[in-house]
């Protein structure tokens, strides 16, 4: 009877110790199910989220709505006015020919305004067309007296410093008339409430961009662009494409275009060049542009060159590929005007 119960002892014993062990191992060592996939695969990692909103200029997507109506601001670029403020902020950059070879710009401003913009410079009645076609808010000091008929009648929505001197314009003190007058964003803003412009975006233009995961197609490899405005290097400008980071760099006489405020290099993902008719209608040398008969063009992204066509499309100028527009690669652009004599294949060269 006692060996009985001794036996019965010991084997609550041992049964005790397994159970210990069990709870130890499975403390220390939970059993994994194989079948459940903890970890993320890499279709999930490398899954590209689209954000919900395309700014109208520039294809960058964003959480939240482009509503603000674009403002179209004529630059100085003038070399004592280089160099400029705010085009680093600008969607689109227009360049074209204000009187002779030199070049002015028109600034485009839709998915940000900056603090700074300038130097501001006078009107040219092309510059207003443009404007008009866009529905943009239009910002100039001065006007030749084409340009200001068109103003003072109504034309476009616009300020003008010949009327806001000194108060939505500001001079600066370093630099000489005419090429130190500049407004700032909020000024902006201000003179679309004083005259009592609308302020939110109506007209959509009719671009075309790639999406994130698109691949631009091959064409002719293109690292280097260079365009020339008459004799002068002051207008010979030089575009320069980097494979790091798939934008392009600009020059003009041989001086990187950077912003002043922030000493920030433009960065472009777009280059363009649209050739029209051009004549000149008076003694100072203004010019006439065609801007609704089309043409040939050239478009340079990704490092690469195709020869396009473009269009004005509801008042727009729009780069045609195949009778469609052509897409571009999301991000700011620039935009050559160059006349058709000497024509675009003589102002316009590149290099592999």
């Amino acid at each position: 009877m006692k060996n009985l119960l001794f036996m019965m002892v010991l084997l609550l014993m041992i049964a005790g110790c397994s159970k210990d062990k069990e709870e130890t191992v499975d403390a220390e060592d939970p059993i994994v199910d194989e079948t459940t996939d903890e970890n993320p695969s890499e279709d999930d990692e490398d899954e590209v989220v689209t954000l919900p909103y395309a700014a109208p200029f520039t294809g960058e997507r964003s959480e939240e709505e482009f509503t603000k109506r674009p403002v179209l601001v004529t630059i100085n670029n003038h070399p004592k006015a280089r160099p400029q403020s705010g085009l680093t902020s600008a969607d689109i950059v227009y360049e074209m020919v204000a009187e002779g070879s030199v070049t002015r710009l028109l600034a485009l401003y839709q998915s940000e305004l900056p603090d700074r913009i300038g130097p501001v410079r006078s009107a040219r009645d092309y510059f207003i067309e443009i404007a008009s076609g866009l529905d943009a808010f239009y910002v100039a000091h001065g006007y030749s007296p084409e340009a200001r008929l068109l103003l003072t009648t109504g034309y476009v929505d616009n300020i003008n410093g010949m009327q806001y001197d000194g108060t939505l314009f500001f001079r600066s003190r370093d630099r000489v008339a005419p090429h130190n007058s500049y407004i700032s964003g909020e000024h902006v803003i201000a003179g679309m409430d004083k005259v009592e412009a609308r302020q939110e975006i109506e007209k959509i233009p009719t671009l075309a961009f790639y999406d994130l995961e698109e691949e631009v197609p091959l064409s002719a490899l293109a690292s280097t662009i260079d365009v020339r405005y008459g004799g002068s290097e002051d207008f010979h400008h030089v575009y320069s494409y980097d494979t790091l980071t798939q934008q392009y760099s600009r020059s003009s006489g041989g001086v990187v275009t950077i912003d002043r405020e922030t000493d920030e290099e433009i960065r472009l993902a777009n280059v363009m060049f649209f050739e029209m008719a051009h004549q000149t209608i008076d003694a100072a040398g203004r010019q006439q542009l065609d801007l609704t008969s089309g043409g040939k063009g050239y478009l340079f992204q990704a490092g690469m060159m195709k020869e396009i066509e473009w269009q004005q499309i509801d008042g727009v100028l729009v780069p045609m590929e195949n009778g469609e527009p052509a897409k571009l690669v999301p991000g700011k652009s620039w935009i050559h005007f160059v006349k058709t004599n000497p024509g675009i294949d003589q102002m316009v060269t590149f290099t592999p």
